[in-house]
């Protein structure tokens, strides 16, 4: 990585230059080539990093302010890396959903599975009254059907919606 440092009302020592250098190499693992422009500043008590990386041609910008120097250029660091893994996985997400949409579906004498039980759900049944089975379903609008033990018989029944969407109907065993 190809590092600029510059310093703005405030002498770059070698130990500030070696400890950019150090943090920016968890930016140019991201990367094969990249580079980066530090400016340390400081403004009345804060000491400033701004630091602009550019690569494949994106630019990734962090600017914070602390007061202590280090302190400064770790956050802008945390800042980068996650600007940078941000849009990878965005990258990457849309290049999959793009490939996908653009596959053509391939006829290979493939047939449908039919009658078939294709998934299982499993819920715990408890003994209640008809009418509290159908308060229940209300509850969740996706649900169609509840299985529950009716209290009045101690038998397995079902509620279901009507096609007309306002009425229920019962299931009950004759046996």
């Amino acid at each position: 990585m190809k590092i600029k440092i510059i310093g703005k009302e405030l002498k770059i020592t070698d130990a500030i230059n070696d400890y950019v250098e150090k943090k920016l190499d968890r930016i140019d693992k991201y990367f094969d080539d990249a580079e980066a422009d530090v400016t340390l500043r400081t403004e009345k008590n804060e000491q400033i990093a701004e630091i602009t990386v550019y690569a494949k041609g994106e630019t990734y910008r962090a600017v914070t302010e602390d007061k202590d120097m280090y302190a400064s250029i770790d956050k802008d660091i945390d800042i980068l890396e996650g600007q940078i893994r941000k849009f990878k996985t965005k990258r990457d997400k849309m290049m999959k959903e793009s490939s996908i949409k653009t596959m053509e579906p391939i006829d290979r004498g493939i047939q449908e599975i039919t009658d078939e039980i294709i998934k299982t759900s499993y819920y715990e049944i408890k003994p209640i009254t008809p009418e509290d089975a159908v308060l229940k379903l209300k509850e969740k609008p996706t649900h169609n059907f509840l299985v529950f033990i009716n209290v009045e018989t101690g038998k397995v029944n079902a509620i279901h919606k009507l096609k007309d969407g306002k009425n229920y109907g019962l299931v009950e065993p004759e046996a």
